[in-house]
């Protein structure tokens, strides 16, 4: 597996659940203060073309890193939920970063 494909996946994760912190933020200002009707419009277009290109690219890691169905589904979950995605990404990339050294064609450790 190439190094490039889990730094797509961080790069989502934290655009994702970025986006989604702020979606929550704009969702208490328009129904708790009845302000920001169109940001939250705005952002929230924007959050789910982003959340489309996430599962993309975590479905695309799970593959390649033979994941099963249960955790596949976590990782896919985890930007639909506020600040999970921060987590799960770092668990993601102290699994993930064994397989890229043992992958073929890996610069050997010294």
């Amino acid at each position: 597996m190439k190094k490039s494909v889990l730094t797509r996946y961080r790069v989502m994760a934290y655009v994702t659940a970025v986006m989604l912190l702020l979606l929550c933020g704009c969702m208490v200002m328009k129904y708790g203060f009845e302000k920001g009707e169109d940001l939250t419009f705005v952002v929230s277009q924007l959050h789910g073309v982003l959340y489309i290109v996430y599962l993309v690219c975590a479905f695309d890691l799970g593959q390649k890193a033979r994941w099963h169905f249960g955790k596949l589904l976590w990782v896919l979950l985890s930007g639909t939920i506020p600040t999970a995605a921060f987590f799960v990404e770092r668990k993601v990339v102290r699994e993930v970063e064994p397989l890229l050294a043992d992958a073929p064609g890996a610069p050997a450790k010294a």
